[in-house]
């Protein structure tokens, strides 16, 4: 039996990820959207580009969750995008009720589903999906982490003019101003970055990476990234669909590693079949250590910030 994938919220994130899936010819896929019209429309659209650019999978665009039963995972990229002066904290009352109602209708129609959260403010979406769906949390889990390394990763080939796939990098911690890029653990080629760049310069990459969304959106105005989003949930999805054990950073459930507890945070995991199957806890300086303690008090306070909310 053929594998499938939903994608809930058909905006630029969602027709991306649809899209690129398409070209990876692994399953078929759903895309979910409330606005009449809008998956069924792009999902066609899609689905007439076939001949053209080699892919044969079966496209359903829906306003309902019927289409989703049986899926093996369902990415959420629903809710809000941020405007320019946003921060993804600023999305936080909304996109709850928003990724809530979804994360119910997964559980109603496609509980044996992993489901990667896309939607913002990430970790915090996270925890809200794992609440309503009431999945195990090996089986739902944020994409943040595999943007903000692949973000880190072309801002450092960009300044040495090397190929971006020769970057190893890894960023931990929370989506956004508080990520933790982690310099000594990156490398080219095997070469570390440390013996290629100066530590100001370093420096101001590893900024740049933590303002990467938003110097997009101001850029956009009137939107958000989409394309190394999607491409970054669907770098997942595949991992999980061919079970080939990378070892990725998402945002995962923490109960004591790094001496955090019950938050979702950004940490290198092996991805497959079965979900998160492994959360590696790296060993950190002290510095690294308290940053990534620190992003995850940030995350704890937007979700005290969400609970006096609802």
């Amino acid at each position: 039996m053929r594998q499938k994938v939903t994608v809930v919220g058909g905006g630029n994130v969602g027709a991306t990820t649809i899209l690129y899936l398409a070209e990876k010819n692994i399953a078929d896929l759903v895309m979910v959207d409330v606005v009449d019209g809008l998956p069924q429309g792009k999902s066609a659209d899609i689905s007439q580009a076939a001949a053209l650019r080699g892919y044969s999978v079966t496209l359903t665009g829906s306003n309902d969750y019927e289409p989703i039963h049986g899926s093996d995972v369902v990415v959420v990229t629903a809710g809000l995008p941020r405007k320019p002066g946003m921060s993804r904290s600023d999305l936080l009352g909304l996109n709850a009720k928003i990724v809530g109602s979804v994360a119910r209708q997964i559980k109603t129609y496609a509980p044996g589903a992993i489901v990667i959260v896309v939607s913002n403010p990430l970790d915090v979406m996270c925890a809200v999906a794992l609440k309503e769906t009431g999945f195990d949390s090996r089986h739902v889990f944020g994409m943040a982490g595999v943007l903000d390394t692949a973000r880190f990763r072309y801002f450092i080939a960009e300044a040495l003019d090397v190929l971006p796939s020769d970057v190893s990098a890894i960023v931990l911690g929370g989506h956004g101003d508080a990520m933790v890029p982690l310099p000594r653990y990156t490398t080219v080629s095997g070469v570390p970055v440390t013996e290629l760049i100066a530590p100001a310069t370093l420096d101001a990459m590893v900024e740049r990476a933590r303002k990467g969304g938003g110097e997009i959106v101001s850029l956009l105005k009137t939107g958000s990234a989409f394309y190394a989003p999607a491409a970054s949930a669907v770098q997942m999805v595949e991992a999980i669909l061919q079970d080939n054990k990378r070892v990725l950073p998402c945002s995962v459930l923490l109960n004591g590693q790094y001496g955090i507890h019950d938050v979702f945070i950004g940490v290198p995991v092996k991805l497959g079949q079965g979900g998160i199957e492994q959360i590696f806890e790296l060993k950190l300086t002290d510095k690294e250590l308290a940053a990534l303690q620190q992003s995850a008090e940030d995350v704890k306070a937007d979700m005290d910030a969400l609970a006096k909310l609802v």
